[in-house]
C-alpha cells in the first residue's frame, strides 16, 4: 500500500475524530505509529468500512445506549422536500427543530451537499442525522481520493443506505434519522440527469419519479407537488413550488417552520446541476416566500388553479 493511501486514511479519519470530538487529533496514529487498518496490504474505498475497523466508536449505529426509547429527549428535524427540473434536482427544507411539544430551535439547516453533485437532507433525531451527513461526505471524498474518480450516482445512494441500516438500533429506541438524497447523474446515457432516492429506517433505498419528501410535514408538502409538479419545470418555476409546498406543510404540521418574516428565517434551497451543486441566495429565496405569503393573502388555502 502507498504512503500516499495511507496519509489519506488517517487525515480522514482524523476529520472524523474532530467533526466528533469538536477537538483536532493528530493523523499520525499514537506516538506516530499507526493502527494496523492504515497500513492493511488489502484495503477498501469505503471510509466507513475502514472506520468500522480502525475507530469503531465513531460510528454513530455502535455507540451503546440504555435500554428504552430516547424520542422525545432530543431535537428532532423536519420537512425535507426533493424535486426535478429541467436542468437537475433541486432539496428544500424547512428550518425548525423540535423537541416534543416545544420549538428547540428555529434555524436549523437539515440541507445540504454531500459533494459536488449531490445534495443530502434529512428528518429525524437531528443529533445522530447531523453526524451521519458528515460521515457521509468525508465518505465520499475518502473514496474519491483513493480512486481518482467519484463514485455514480447508484453508489452513492447505495453507501447512504448501508449507513443508514448501521443506524437501525439507535432507530428501535427512539433515534431514527431518515435521509433523503438528490444527484446529478454524470453517465451521458442517463434519461434524466437529476435523480431522487428516499430511504427507510431500515436502510431500503428507492428511487422516487420527480419529487419526494420526508419528515413529518412531507405528507403535505407531497400533496401541493403531487398537483404541480410536472417535467421539465425551469429552476424558478420548481424554487417557487418548494416554497409553496413547505407553506403548506407548515400550515397543517405544527413541526413544520413555515417562513419567518419577523426573524427573516426562509427555507434552506439547494440545486444540482450540471455545474455543481449550489446553496440558493438566502435573499432570493426571502423573495420568493413573501411573495407566496402575498399571494395567500385573502385566499389561505392558496392557488386553486
Amino acid at each position: 500500500m502507498s504512503a500516499g493511501v495511507v496519509r489519506r486514511r488517517a487525515a480522514a479519519l482524523a476529520t472524523a475524530k474532530r467533526q466528533r470530538t469538536g477537538r483536532d487529533v493528530p493523523s499520525d496514529g499514537l506516538n506516530g505509529r499507526l493502527p494496523a487498518p492504515f497500513t492493511a496490504p488489502v484495503g477498501t474505498s469505503s471510509f466507513v468500512d475502514f472506520l468500522s475497523a480502525a475507530a469503531p466508536e465513531l460510528l454513530p449505529g455502535r455507540r451503546p445506549l440504555p435500554p428504552g426509547s430516547a424520542a422525545d429527549l432530543a431535537p428532532h428535524g423536519t420537512t425535507i422536500i426533493a424535486l426535478t427540473y429541467a436542468d437537475g434536482a433541486l432539496m428544500a427544507g424547512d428550518r425548525r427543530a423540535t423537541m416534543g411539544n416545544l420549538i428547540a430551535q428555529r434555524n436549523i439547516e437539515k440541507v445540504s451537499a454531500a459533494d459536488d453533485y449531490s445534495l443530502i437532507g434529512y428528518a429525524g433525531t437531528a443529533g445522530i442525522a447531523t453526524e451521519m451527513v458528515r460521515l457521509f461526505q468525508v465518505d465520499l471524498e475518502h473514496y474519491e481520493r483513493l480512486n481518482g474518480t467519484p463514485l455514480t450516482l447508484d453508489g452513492k445512494a447505495n453507501r447512504l443506505a448501508a449507513m443508514v441500516r448501521g443506524n437501525l438500533g439507535l432507530a428501535m429506541q427512539g433515534l431514527a434519522a431518515v435521509p433523503l438524497f438528490a444527484g446529478y447523474d454524470l453517465d451521458p446515457g442517463a434519461d434524466h440527469p437529476g435523480r431522487i432516492f428516499s430511504y427507510d429506517p431500515a436502510g431500503a433505498c428507492h428511487e422516487e419519479p420527480g419529487y419526494d419528501g420526508v419528515g413529518s410535514g412531507s405528507l403535505f408538502a407531497k400533496g401541493t407537488l403531487k398537483k404541480r409538479w410536472r417535467p421539465g419545470m425551469s429552476r424558478d418555476e420548481v424554487v417557487t413550488l418548494a416554497v409553496d409546498a413547505l407553506y403548506d406543510a407548515a400550515d397543517e404540521d405544527s413541526a413544520t417552520g413555515g417562513p419567518d418574516v419577523s426573524r427573516q428565517i426562509f427555507p434552506t434551497v439547494f440545486t444540482v446541476t450540471i455545474d455543481g451543486a449550489e446553496r440558493i441566495d438566502d435573499a432570493a429565496v426571502a423573495a420568493v416566500a413573501e411573495s407566496v405569503i402575498a399571494a395567500r393573502q385573502g385566499n389561505p388555502g392558496g392557488v386553486t388553479a
